[in-house]
């Protein structure tokens, strides 16, 4: 009886310090039943309240910060994981894997138009890169692409920042980038990428490609094929 009685004193002495229930959980081992019943005829001043308060927003802040590092650190470790598992990449799967990609990412020639040319469109760097390294796997002279920018309006002061990028990703001389398109601002925009990560949008055409472009639909044709028979 004494032993809860002294634990009583000191779960209610700390409750007056503004301490938590969760807190003085770890220190008072008792029930949360318990401690509501003696805390039933104990009422905070309004300073203690505030202190209460305050200890409830840090400790559940503490917590946040805790769960997202232990989310980050499960991301990286399944991120790591699943790139050993890619390990060294074939010349045969560079070529499907660029070729898939353009399946997704890139113009196809229409019925009504025929002799369209080679023509991809993306804003994600890493994917320009590997569409590059893919069509110089397929042969594709450099003197052969067209660069074409799209951005946002309010971008427009970023311009000299935007063609660096994309100079420094696709490895063409900043002069490449001169032809550049303004896509009109919504007032209400839910998009994301509107600070400085943001890029435009890039288009990568191939001159005289009518026939790659044909070799392409072939390829894609057939991957479907193999796919549907396994």
């Amino acid at each position: 009886m004494i032993r809860k009685i002294e634990l009583k004193k000191k779960a209610i002495a700390m409750r007056k310090k503004g301490i938590t229930y969760s807190a003085i959980l770890e220190k008072v081992p008792v029930a949360k039943s318990t401690l509501a019943l003696w805390f039933k005829d104990f009422k905070l001043s309004k300073p203690q309240f505030q202190r209460l308060t305050k200890n409830k927003l840090e400790a559940a802040k503490r917590g946040g910060i805790a769960k997202k590092k232990q989310r980050i650190e499960r991301s990286n470790k399944i991120k790591n994981e699943a790139i050993k598992e890619i390990g060294e990449i074939s010349d045969r799967e560079l070529w499907l894997i660029g070729t898939t990609l353009y399946w997704a990412e890139g113009a196809k020639e229409k019925d009504w138009r025929p002799g369209s040319g080679t023509s991809f469109i993306n804003m994600d760097s890493d994917m320009v890169r590997t569409y590059l390294k893919w069509l110089d796997f397929c042969q594709i002279e450099k003197n052969r692409l067209n660069f074409r920018l799209f951005v946002h309006e309010n971008h427009k002061n970023r311009i000299p920042e935007i063609k660096k990028h994309w100079s420094k990703v696709t490895n063409h001389p900043i002069s490449s980038f001169s032809k550049l398109y303004w896509k009109k601002n919504k007032v209400n925009t839910k998009r994301k990428n509107i600070g400085n990560n943001y890029f435009g949008i890039l288009k990568i055409n191939v001159l005289q490609s009518s026939d790659f472009l044909r070799k392409i639909n072939g390829w894609v044709t057939g991957i479907y094929k193999a796919v549907n028979k396994m």
